[in-house]
């Protein structure tokens, strides 16, 4: 047992096989590009996309006697993480060369960092699916410059290379061995995720691969030492992440069952087979061949300045989280889903500004965003904005529509983007407060329905399909609380 290892698995995560239990083992080293309008050593642009090799320097193409000049906002940007991650911002640490050949890497190294990292020691806390607390440890965070990219489907017999992201700064966070399921994992990340995006480090664009990770994957009998780790290479999404981890961890497993050893190498995950496969064998640290760029000189801080940046920082996710939960009162299931999103918290207070707290994070966090999961859209692009869903509302508290005339209206709303009230008044869907209108349709209703009308008396449960059937006479536009206190009087119940 290892320094490292201060954990072990609950009895639930561990994985159940016909000869035993075994426990997953699981680190991420997640990279998560900078937001950065330049690159980290040079000042070509860092924007996503754009014609091939548009944004390329100099400097990323390696041309002979170009030198590499540090981004200091991008140091800025890491600091900046490794305090909103709790962690130790080192006041010097210095860059590496890291050596190895591929094509879309021009120098034959990579600029890193190895031995001195910028940012040492932190943690998170996790809540897997609301479970209890896990606290998951970075062992460190440092800047690195990113590779370009090959291209090999434009011929049958050449490879092309777009360079535009070559230099491009990246964070590398990597954790310590301690999440014990894929659900941990995927946890981790999605927190790492909301943190960086409310720092405004990183987009946490997995899409367009601003945020990705390399998996760690390895198992052992429980209470015993680690087993060989294998790495699961650029996986951006949470789900293939999860799919990655109990694959890869079932077929270690089988492997050592079965007489075998885990060979340490570097994997890949098929999404659409679900299965990992080899990519290479795994390089240590001396295959690097690492040593200081002798064209950077030590990277030196100043505490003061570090100081400034820490007083700049946003109110973190878990921080707003709990002033959801103490300010407005919602559940700490509600609050931590609107928390851990900047976007879709600060859509929450614009709509619940002055309304129930609590009724607005059900329409943000059910209705909205459902609708908009449906048709594939982010908040940014919602055509509903969160000043026409608190005035939505409004519409329902004033007693202008009832519930199921605002989810009908919200529809309208999605479709067209105009204002809730501009929708009812179009659509005459005002809610029927006509005591007088209201007594005539259920009148009528009881002298059709004579038998039903002794049948409530004697059997409470039906009252539900006089109300009902009061609603579908009134259109769905009676005020239900009106419906209610009439029948109640005219049935005598």
């Amino acid at each position: 047992m290892t320094e490292l290892d201060v954990r072990s698995a609950r009895p639930d995560q561990l994985v159940s096989s016909d000869k035993g239990k075994w426990e997953i083992i699981v680190g991420l080293e997640v990279h998560a590009q900078v937001t950065s309008q330049a690159k980290l050593f040079s000042g070509a642009s860092a924007a996503y996309g754009g014609e091939p090799n548009a944004h390329v320097s100099l400097v990323d193409a390696a041309m002979p006697g170009m030198l590499p000049v540090i981004n200091k906002f991008c140091v800025e940007q890491a600091v900046r993480t490794g305090l909103g991650l709790n962690a130790q911002i080192h006041l010097k640490s210095r860059f590496d060369r890291k050596n190895y050949f591929y094509p879309d890497l021009p120098q034959g190294y990579q600029i890193s960092q190895f031995k001195d990292p910028i940012v040492g020691e932190g943690e998170i806390e996790i809540e897997p699916d609301g479970e209890e607390p896990v606290t998951i440890r970075i062992e460190r965070l440092h800047l690195e410059q990113d590779a370009g990219k090959s291209i090999h489907d434009l011929s049958p017999s050449e490879t092309f290379v777009d360079l535009n992201r070559a230099g491009v700064a990246l964070m590398e966070i990597v954790s310590r061995p301690d999440m014990r399921s894929s659900k941990e994992a995927a946890a981790y990340f999605n927190k790492l995720r909301s943190i960086v995006r409310a720092l405004g480090t990183c987009d946490g664009n997995m899409e367009e691969g601003s945020m990705r990770a390399d998996v760690n994957v390895s198992v052992r009998r429980p209470g015993e030492e680690f087993g060989t780790r294998c790495e699961i290479k650029n996986v951006n999404s949470t789900r293939f992440m999860q799919q990655a981890i109990e694959y890869e961890c079932r077929r270690q497993i089988e492997i050592i069952e079965n007489g075998g050893k885990i060979d340490q190498e570097t994997r890949l995950f098929d999404p659409d087979k679900g299965e990992t496969r080899t990519m290479r064998s795994k390089e240590d640290a001396h295959d690097y061949r690492y040593f200081p760029d002798p064209d950077l000189l030590p990277l030196v801080l100043e505490q003061a300045w570090i100081d400034q940046i820490k007083a700049s920082l946003p109110e973190l996710p878990d921080a707003k989280k709990k002033r959801f939960v103490g300010e407005y009162g919602l559940t700490a299931y509600d609050a931590g889903v609107l928390a851990g999103d900047s976007d879709a918290s600060t859509y929450f207070e614009t709509v619940a500004k002055g309304r129930d707290a609590k009724l607005a994070a059900n329409w943000v966090t059910q209705e909205l965003a459902a609708a908009l999961n449906k048709q594939g859209l982010d908040l940014a692009s919602s055509p509903v904005k969160a000043e026409a869903l608190g005035a939505l509302l409004d519409l329902m508290k004033d007693g202008t529509i009832n519930g199921k005339i605002a989810k009908d209206v919200f529809a309208k709303m999605l479709e067209t983007g105009d204002a809730p009230g501009a929708i009812v008044e179009r659509e005459g869907l005002k809610q029927v407060t006509d005591t007088g209108a209201i007594e005539k349709a259920i009148d009528e209703l009881m002298a059709a329905n004579a038998d039903k009308v002794a049948d409530v008396q004697k059997n409470p449960k039906a009252f539900g399909w006089w109300v009902g059937q009061t609603m579908k006479a009134t259109g769905g536009k009676a005020n239900p609380a009106v419906v209610n206190e009439i029948l109640k009087k005219k049935l005598g119940v």
